[in-house]
């Protein structure tokens, strides 16, 4: 396995399942920056517990969505987050 690589994880569906694989991907010693996208994150018992994975992973997700209680990034900041990236995954 070469050098950690700075991954941005765009969560385009599932946001659960975004958010597992997001924390997943830390196991491997990759810094990952997570975007949940196309709608509002859902307040369910999955998504909470998905949230506790993201404090352990060290993770902050953020969100194309305004009004959510996540860092909110429009298209400029994730257009930068793009370019910043090493690898661009999208779920």
């Amino acid at each position: 396995m070469g050098a950690p690589k700075a991954i941005l994880l765009l969560g385009r569906g599932d946001h659960a399942e975004a958010m597992r694989v997001a924390a997943g991907l830390t196991i491997f010693g990759h810094r990952v920056r997570l975007v949940l996208m196309n709608g509002p994150v859902m307040n369910t018992p999955e998504m909470a517990h998905q949230a506790e994975m993201m404090e352990l992973a060290d993770i902050v997700p953020a969100t194309t969505v305004a009004g959510q209680d996540l860092v909110y990034l429009d298209a400029a900041a994730l257009s930068q987050a793009m370019l910043e990236a090493d690898a661009v995954v999208s779920l």
